[in-house]
């Protein structure tokens, strides 16, 4: 230990300097090749074309895969292997690899905690730091990105949109296998508010909830934000076709990371940048295929930013509520039914260019785009169409699980004989009036008319923080007929926090699924029932849900086929109104007294929360930017 030395040798050979270089080259370029050699690279290939692989990596594991420190999360744990995976393919092709981490935090681990207000902030943070390491290797000729979850997956969508001329390749970090035996990790996240209510036994929750994650790596099993990320990644063109939800640490995985290695050294070759690839055509078409798979609310605040990160026009609401009405819902997955398959068992389906085939028979998608193969994506598909890979997968899903890949992706007139209905629906109303959303499609179908109307009028028990929401649903405060109204979960109260404990346990109490929920906060993707988020204004921007009371009478009307809906106040303790009457009497009443920020609102969440108001805020996708917010303060000076 006291050996300590003061003097090495040095790497062995000479930098391939010539003197143009040394008239010509940033004094920068220069000592990064001696940076390069002292980490150890061989001197006499200093000059192979460089590019960055850039991931969420969290934990340190052994090379056996035991853990030496615990990541976040599944989903970042092993994509260090395809971070390697793709290394060793660029240096074999006579190319220089170097590798950054962002990594990000995990939704399901911060539910129901103050972490969870920094989550959709951290958003925003990552995709600045991912784009300032990426300006960071200035001879950088294009940069893979490799991702999984909620956060880091948009935040490296956001990083790679902005890479303009040089090319850029998403590797996605796929999902994790089901249990052989119990539960997934959507419901086991609802073992608390289930024990409280005497539904499972303690030595239940104790086993299902060490068995849930089945393998170590990847995102949930569940078409969440994570699973919808990858959908749109490779949707956008940005991955290679079949590499989304494609089941962490298997060989099939890995093999995603060299060819999109390979890929990128050819988009390189043939002078195809990002901007080839992420066009207003190909945001259209991520929009088309999000519809067709259902998924995660959250993509209407992430696809605009990745758009906006673009240099692209954001997709607006009027925009998502055409493609709603327009494109049938094609996948069952979980949650969404009706029969509720794992990602992994949709990508065995065919996964994205399987919708993709459907949707281009039917003339939905724009098929003239580039994608990262170099390729067009008509050619990809006729590719996949004819592709020994889909024929054997989709055969391994039947000898595995005995499913039918038919069964998990439809077509149009399948998916409507087995009740798949369009996915979201945006109410508006006295209590919404610049709008609001609710997954339609995972409302409890017992509790839908025969016309395809969800209809539902309650009393109002209103909660100023979700501790108090989900502790009177745990002391059975709560009761069938209830709407629950949680504020002060948008942006300027909780950052606008994700509120899946509430959802989940409202899902899995039987007489909860009589029980809705408007908020100003947003829903985990795995979220069902009549829940409404996103309410405009927010309470604290004086948004009308600031002036409700408990007691009123609320109205929620959804229909699932038009896609329509309304979430008015037509009531007050013992006496019923029109909806006119009651936007009436909102205007005359005060907010509510105990309005206000959580009190352990972060100072960081407050400044992204005031930024991303003055950048067109949730509905222009919670991003920075800059014109307006410089304008903003310019004017204030």
């Amino acid at each position: 230990m006291l050996g300590v030395g003061t003097h090495a040798p040095g790497p062995a050979g000479v930098l391939p300097l010539t003197p143009e270089m040394l008239l010509t080259e940033p004094s920068g370029n220069l000592f990064g090749l001696t940076q390069n050699a002292g980490m150890g690279w061989e001197p006499q290939r200093l000059l192979d074309p460089e590019f960055l692989i850039l991931s969420t990596h969290g934990g340190l594991r052994a090379e056996s895969g035991e853990p030496i420190a615990l990541g976040f999360h599944t989903g970042h744990w092993e994509v260090g292997l395809l971070v390697a995976e793709a290394a060793r393919e660029l240096k074999s092709l006579r190319a220089t690899p170097f590798a950054g981490a962002c990594t990000d935090p995990c939704d399901g681990r911060t539910q129901g905690t103050t972490g969870m207000m920094d989550s959709l902030p951290f958003r925003n943070d990552a995709a600045m730091v991912l784009r300032r390491l990426m300006r960071s290797l200035p001879t950088r000729k294009g940069v893979i990105g490799v991702a999984t979850c909620d956060k880091g997956l948009p935040a490296m969508m956001m990083a790679l949109a902005s890479s303009g001329k040089k090319p850029a390749v998403l590797v996605p970090g796929g999902v994790t296998l089901l249990p052989e035996q119990g539960e997934d990790a959507a419901k086991v996240q609802t073992i608390g508010a289930r024990f409280a209510q005497s539904h499972i036994t303690l030595e239940h929750a104790a086993e299902v909830g060490c068995r849930a994650c089945a393998s170590p790596g990847g995102g949930c099993q569940f078409l969440g934000t994570a699973a919808t990320s990858q959908v749109v990644g490779e949707a956008l063109g940005l991955s290679l076709p079949h590499t989304a939800l494609a089941p962490s640490g298997q060989p099939i995985w890995l093999d995603a990371a060299r060819r999109s290695a390979r890929a990128i050294l050819r988009l390189h070759e043939l002078g195809i940048g990002t901007g080839d690839i992420l066009t207003p055509a190909s945001i259209y078409n991520a929009m088309i295929v999000k519809a067709a798979f259902g998924g995660s609310t959250n993509l209407l605040i992430h696809v605009p930013a990745i758009a906006h990160a673009a240099g692209l026009p954001r997709p607006t609401v009027a925009e998502w509520v055409e493609v709603n009405r327009l494109v049938p819902r094609l996948v069952d997955a979980l949650p969404n039914g009706p029969r509720n398959f794992a990602t992994v068992q949709v990508f065995l389906a065919g996964g994205v260019p399987e919708v993709m085939l459907e949707l281009r028979k039917h003339g939905l998608l724009d098929v003239k785009v580039k994608t990262v193969s170099g390729e067009t994506l008509d050619t990809c598909l006729d590719w996949w169409s004819e592709s020994p890979r889909r024929a054997d997968l989709r055969r391994r899903l039947k000898e595995l699980d005995g499913i039918d890949p038919e069964d998990v992706i439809m077509s149009p007139d399948r998916a409507r004989s087995r009740g798949l209905t369009s996915a979201v629906c945006f109410p508006i109303g006295n209590l919404a009036p610049e709008g609001s959303v609710v997954k339609s499609t995972a409302i409890d179908p017992s509790l839908v008319d025969e016309d395809q109307v969800f209809r539902h009028v309650g009393p109002a028990r209103v909660f100023v923080t979700e501790a108090a929401a989900i502790r009177a649903i745990k002391t059975g405060e709560i009761i069938k007929g209830n709407v629950i109204v949680l504020i002060c979960s948008g942006p300027k109260g909780a950052g606008m926090q994700e509120i899946y404990q509430i959802t989940a346990a409202l899902k899995e109490l039987p007489h909860c699924k009589h029980v809705a929920v408007l908020t100003d906060a947003r829903f985990s993707g795995v979220s069902t029932g009549a829940c409404i988020g996103h309410i405009s204004p927010e309470a604290l921007a004086g948004g009308p849900i600031g002036k409700l009371r408990d007691g009123d009478q609320i109205e929620i009307v959804i229909d699932r086929a038009k896609l329509a809906g309304t979430v008015h106040l037509v009531g007050e303790v013992g006496e019923a109104f029109s909806a006119e009457e009651g936007s009436r009497r909102l205007a005359q009443r005060s907010a509510r007294l105990d309005l206000a920020p959580h009190p352990e609102l972060p100072e960081d969440t407050r400044l992204w929360a005031a930024l991303v108001t003055a950048s067109g805020g949730v509905w222009g996708g919670c991003v920075y930017d800059v014109e307006a917010i410089v304008s903003g303060l310019e004017k204030k000076a």
